[in-house]
């Protein structure tokens, strides 16, 4: 997200007199300007959905009593709306100089603090019903923002020079702006169910984007220097009754996912999971339970391993030997659960697994080791045929042979499965060492675990994709490098990994084949190239390719953003639009309430002059002059027009002089404006010099203000009523951070698009989706977006499954674990 615009000058020379550095200062213009920016429209829409409410209360009263006395709280709000926004920015400046008062004064805080008294006393019950309401928004505020929260308060500490402010004290929070909220109220005498009413208007149309603001202020103070890259991950230990709860047999999966708190949504730009890489060591440990033992130190990587004995390679032992390097009890694990898959796939035979029992109930990938473990020339083949005499080939040897293969695909060669390189692999060895040769058990192990991680791999993209080429040709080197370092299935962070997941996301499932940048993709393929040209037992290529392939993604990742900048900068100008026009309505309406102009000339005023009124807005804002001559000419039209006609008040002519000017500026042509100053200015509405009904023809086929050239109507329409799910949904859309992936069902198959939501506004409830290359792809209200997540057609991409390379190797475990459960006498 871009920095905010430089702060306007007035909000600069507020904090002239605040005892900071001139830096510091200038960021607190920054931060008010940028709170002037996000919270003007929405502190205008607060007191217009109050006078709304209060009429539609109004309009439900059980009596007259009520009623009256509900119109009367309607009509002092229009007084009170005057000027709302300017009052309420001017208190939240206080708010901000007030860090850098003396060391007792402290922002004001919406839960009032009670001293314990000695005696006892009488409380208004009107101050006990506000606070009630007020400390409820609040405590929800507080939940939703709690580490946008928690960040800026670190920040703002730097700026005042002073420890680190609690939530509940951070200028911008929602403490701060509830304890503002209700001072305003109290100025403005209000009464209680008009204050309610205000705080409930309050926090649907402030304090519901208020997480906008809060995260616009993180990034302003961040590009400006201050902590930089500052993050706040809550450490969230689970404790051993909640570990039952999950745990417990019976429990159905909807109670353990209400139980379970909704994962972090994924924001990264490439739409794939941006959280650190598990440790695989770790991993093996969860899923492997007891077998592992305890979690072993990694071992470092080795340039060479020792071979076995042939007669080990003939049999595998249930158990690895001690001199097997990968006999930690993670990797021992590991060789224990190949060897009881492949004794639980050999009794198939050459009539293969599909009369196997546990074949049906196992993951996609134990389809790759029983094709391994029946074909004639596999690494599994080798281990599991009774042979009379078995001669191990060394590692070394085991390398060339892969290298000369290397060289190949180079060279332009065809890459193919890893089942297809494993038997490529041996029938060179036996060509060279005889029918006899094979490979021990450590490297047979190897190339079969890489084999299944390599298949669920390919099972998490999206078929025929120039990234699956990429990942097929990574497959030699990625074998030289497993076979060459024992850590390669337990080592953090391992290069080669990195950069096997970096290619593979890039065709992850959900992306389109024009969701990349051609151009990205070539850059891609040429390092790819590199790393097939130049690896030769250095761990460094690998890693040096890594960098290189994110750079190279970090450059698309901001040119996607400026793109997609460019869409939101445009949604929030249609925004805007929408605010002014109703911020114009509203006027119109009350203008109408008030004087009963005739029917024709409030239809004028609703179309024609609403459209001047919406114009100047946008251009000049509440604050310039000639708004303020449009207020007055809307309360002079609204004066004259309801006067009777014929009588001895005469038209207005500098007013319609006025008001054509107006009306030329929206697009009317020079007698339609006329025509419509000419009512607008006459007593009654009257006009003897144009037809009411060509004008009324005119009024209906012109555009207006904002609207597309087909007539579409962009105003709110009431949506229908949601069901629990549905309104569960809308909801959790209300509070999603900008960036957020969706992957979207795009036809009866279940293939999904994923797509990013740039931007949503909970004033026009419209939200802008783009692709990874920040190009705009589709257009979705929230309640429409909610309904579609209902009907399982929509999902938010989350966090907690981790990357890819890391659910592909989790479903490789669980395929062994499966296959070998039976077998080993432990239950999968």
């Amino acid at each position: 997200m871009s920095a905010s615009p430089p702060p306007m000058p007035g909000d600069a020379a507020r904090f002239a007199a605040v005892d900071a550095p001139p830096r510091v200062r200038r960021l607190l213009g920054a931060l008010l300007g940028l709170a002037r920016q996000s919270l003007t429209a929405p502190l205008t829409l607060t007191v217009v959905e109050l006078e709304r409410e209060l009429l539609r209360d109004a309009e439900r009263a059980r009596n007259g009593q009520v009623q009256a006395d509900l119109l009367a709280q309607a009509r002092q709000i229009h007084p009170f709306s005057e000027g709302f926004s300017q009052r309420f920015l001017e208190q939240l400046a206080q708010a901000f100089a007030a860090l850098f008062g003396p060391p007792g004064e402290a922002p004001a805080r919406a839960e009032p603090v009670r001293a314990a008294m000695p005696t006892l006393t009488l409380v208004n019950d009107v101050d006990i019903d506000r606070d009630i309401v007020l400390v409820d928004i609040m405590r929800r505020e507080l939940q939703r923002s709690a580490n946008a929260l928690q960040l800026l308060g670190q920040r703002m500490a730097v700026l005042a020079a002073a420890p680190a402010l609690d939530a509940e004290h951070v200028p911008l929070g929602p403490s701060t702006l509830c304890a503002i909220v209700r001072r305003l109220g109290d100025e403005g005498g209000l009464e209680l169910d008009a204050q309610l009413a205000l705080y409930r208007s309050f926090e649907r149309q402030v304090l519901e984007r208020l997480g906008e603001l809060l995260e616009r202020a993180n990034v302003l103070l961040g590009h400006e220097g201050v902590l930089p890259g500052l993050v706040y991950t809550p450490y969230l230990a689970r404790s051993a009754a909640t570990r039952r709860i999950v745990t417990q047999p019976g429990r159905t999966a909807g109670a353990a996912a209400a139980a379970r708190p909704r994962a972090t949504p994924v924001t990264s730009w490439n739409g794939a999971n941006s959280s650190a890489t598990r440790s695989w060591s770790a991993m093996m440990h969860d899923t492997l339970g007891g077998m592992a033992g305890p979690e072993p130190p990694v071992p470092a990587p080795t340039s060479g391993l020792p071979s076995v004995s042939a007669a080990s390679a003939a049999t595998p032992p249930p158990l690895p030997s001690p001199s097997v390097d990968l006999a930690a009890p993670a990797m021992s694990a590991l060789h224990q659960l190949l060897a009881g898959a492949r004794g639980a796939i050999a009794p198939a035979g050459d009539a293969g697994i599909a009369g196997h029992p546990g074949h049906a109930a196992a993951d996609v990938g134990s389809a790759g080791l029983a094709t391994q473990a029946a074909a004639p020339g596999s690494a599994a083949s080798a281990a599991t045929q009774a042979r009379p005499v078995a001669t191990a080939v060394p590692s070394a040897t085991v390398d060339a042979v892969l290298m000369q293969l290397q060289t190949r695909i180079a060279h332009g060669a065809a890459s193919h499965s890893m089942a297809d390189l494993q038997a490529a692999l041996l029938s060179q060895l036996r060509a060279e060492h005889g029918d006899d040769a094979a490979l021990t058990v450590k490297d047979g192990d190897t190339l079969d675990l890489l084999g299944l991680l390599f298949q669920q791999i390919r099972h998490e993209q999206r078929p025929q994709s120039t990234a699956n080429d990429l990942v097929g040709r990574l497959q030699v080197p990625l074998a030289r490098a497993a076979l060459a370092d024992p850590g390669f299935f337990a080592r953090d962070e391992h290069p080669a990994r990195e950069l096997l997941n970096t290619i593979a996301e890039l065709s992850a499932s959900g992306l389109q084949a024009d969701d990349l940048d051609p151009q990205l993709v070539q850059k891609i393929e040429r390092t790819v190239e590199t790393v097939v040209e130049q690896y030769h037992d250095d761990p460094e290529v690998f890693a040096a390719a890594n960098d290189e392939v994110q750079q190279h993604l970090r450059a698309a990742a901001h040119k996607a953003e400026l793109a997609e900048r460019r869409h939101v900068e445009a949604a929030r100008g249609k925004e805007r639009l929408e605010v002014a026009r109703q911020q114009a309505t509203a006027l119109i309406e009350h203008c109408c309430a008030q004087h009963q102009p005739p029917r024709f000339v409030q239809t004028l005023l609703r179309q024609a002059w609403a459209d001047v009124l919406t114009l100047t807005q946008l251009r000049h804002g509440e604050d310039s002059a000639l708004w303020e001559q449009r207020l007055q000419q809307t309360t002079r039209i609204a004066d004259i027009t309801s006067q009777a006609p014929g009588g001895e008040h005469a038209a207005d002519d500098l007013l319609c002089a006025e008001l054509e000017a107006a009306v030329l500026q929206i697009g009317c042509h020079q007698d339609e404006a006329h025509a419509i100053a000419r009512r607008l200015s006459t007593p009654g509405g009257e006009d003897d010099s144009s037809s009411r009904t060509e004008l009324t023809a005119r009024l209906k086929t012109r555009t207006r203000l904002g609207e597309q050239a087909n007539g579409h109507d962009t105003r709110r329409l009431a949506p229908l009523a949601r069901s629990a799910l549905e309104e569960d949904c809308y909801r959790q859309l209300r509070t999603l951070p900008f960036g957020t992936w969706f992957e979207f069902v795009i036809n009866q198959q279940g293939d999904l698009h994923r797509q990013r939501l740039s931007w949503y506004s909970l004033v026009t409830e419209h939200a802008l989706f783009v692709n990874p290359r920040g190009q705009k792809v589709a257009e979705y209200t929230l309640d429409t977006l909610a309904r579609l997540m209902a009907l399982e057609q929509a999902r938010i991409v989350t966090e907690d499954n981790g990357r890819l390379i890391d659910r592909a190797w989790q479903a490789t475990l669980r395929t062994l674990r499966t296959l070998a459960g039976n077998r080993l006498g432990d239950p999968a």
